[in-house]
């Protein structure tokens, strides 16, 4: 664990507007042309959460720094061990299963383009690296790993239920129909319960990954770096 505050305070300033930034580029927001439904997108959402994570982990190292330099900047365990998976999901549905459908005949929107490497990528290994250089071992507890299933539940929940109340997000370029869920492994319309099966392979990845960092954090963590 890095006990230096001063890199760690630096490391998270800089994470933060990072991610803020190429979050606001990938919304369209930067370019004056952002449309309210990207937000049912769990990639903005994910996002968001890990610019929280990243503004509450810099301003309690800051508060920390004014008093001891060296010293422990891992704060927030639990919490930052949840988001640290739930934004990896991000990464690995995103290069697993949709990146691969995309083409050049998607518009304008650009698979390689920097912001979309950003939110799908480049944040998610931040916080990754974070949680690996300063988070403190040995605080988790088991039922923390369930925890990481609240804020995936909460997105799916309630994209759901905008989409079953009508809401659309989009309209398809290909049949000009309006598009009421983000994501084709929970699409009800084109694949019906077949999206519960999707959804039981991504809590059984959750579970998973969330056993492997408790496992890490008290069996191979024990070592102090």
């Amino acid at each position: 664990m890095i006990k230096d505050r001063r890199f760690a305070l630096a490391f998270r300033a800089a994470s933060m507007l990072f991610a803020l930034v190429n979050l606001l580029s990938a919304m369209g927001v930067l370019k004056g042309k952002m449309y309210p439904g990207i937000l049912m997108y769990y990639t903005m959402q994910s996002n968001i959460l890990v610019i929280l994570l990243f503004g509450a982990l810099a301003v309690r190292t800051g508060i920390d720094l004014r008093k001891e330099r060296i010293g422990s900047a891992g704060y927030f365990a639990r919490f930052e061990m949840v988001c640290v998976i739930d934004i990896l999901l991000t990464f690995v549905v995103y290069w697993t299963l949709l990146a691969p459908g995309y083409s050049a005949a998607d518009g304008e929107y650009s698979l390689w383009s920097f912001d979309n490497l950003a939110v799908h990528g480049i944040t998610p290994l931040l916080c990754l690296l974070d949680y690996a250089m300063f988070s403190q071992p040995r605080h988790l507890k088991y039922r923390d790993i369930y925890c990481v299933l609240i804020f995936p539940f909460a997105y799916v929940a309630a994209t759901s239920l905008a989409g079953l109340l009508g809401y659309s997000y989009m309209v398809s370029p290909a049949d000009g129909k309006p598009v009421r869920f983000p994501y084709f492994f929970f699409d009800f319309d084109r694949i019906g319960l077949m999206s519960l099966i999707y959804i039981g392979v991504l809590v059984a990845f959750f579970l998973i990954i969330a056993h492997f960092f408790y496992l890490i954090d008290k069996k191979i963590r024990k070592i102090k770096l």
